[in-house]
């Protein structure tokens, strides 16, 4: 297949990439800067736009099989998430093109407590903004009136890189924990998971969650 990833040279995109191309893909790489994905592999096909520019996202995903955005903004502009959802389905209508976005775990449900994550006691006030953020991206997801074959992922709450087990769990809008109340996924297992989901598709327009 042909990837093309939006935030390529990010923590989550950068191991996406790696895995894709593990597994014999294609991979088109798109950042605003070439500079940002020059310690990406020499395979990877490397294109400059703006996941926030409908034009820009209409040309790099341009005879691709799957888009995939890991876009995470700078503190003070978690408003961009939102932005570039709408600029991805744009870019994306009609095209036939599948898109699966990297996004926040906030808005999951935290079981026997009717609330997100984001309202549970001591949640920490600095995610606040990062987490409202994924909610309203979510909310453009569900609303949108684009004929744009969408899946989300949450991941779960600690999202970080680690090791590459190739273990995960899939849920839906419930936060997934272990037995002891953790809840987390590394960003290679993550990567799998949404290999996983390109290459055998089973979540259409809708969130899934992927954790231990």
């Amino acid at each position: 297949m042909q990837i093309t990833v939006f935030g390529a040279s990010g923590d989550a995109g950068s191991r996406v990439v790696a895995e894709a191309l593990s597994r014999g893909h294609r991979v088109r790489a798109v950042a605003r800067t070439a500079e940002r994905l020059r310690e990406l592999p020499a395979q990877v096909e490397v294109w400059t736009g703006n996941a926030a520019d409908p034009a820009d996202v209409e040309k790099a995903a341009a005879g691709s099989d799957v888009v995939v955005t890991a876009t995470r903004p700078a503190p003070g502009r978690e408003h961009e998430l939102a932005e570039v959802a709408a600029a991805l389905l744009e870019g994306l209508a009609d095209s036939g093109i599948r898109l699966l976005v990297i996004g926040g775990a906030g808005s999951l449900t935290v079981a026997g407590t009717g609330k997100t994550l984001t309202e549970q006691p001591g949640f920490p006030a600095e995610l606040v903004p990062i987490a409202e953020g994924g909610s309203r991206q979510l909310e453009v997801f569900r609303t949108t009136p684009h004929a744009v074959n969408w899946a989300y992922v949450s991941p779960a709450a600690l999202f970080e890189p680690g090791e590459r087990t190739g273990a995960y769990r899939v849920g839906r809008d419930d936060l997934l924990t272990d037995d002891q109340g953790n809840s987390s996924i590394s960003m290679e297992d993550m990567a799998i998971a949404l290999l996983d989901e390109i290459e055998q598709p089973a979540h259409h327009r809708t969130r899934f969650t992927v954790g231990y």
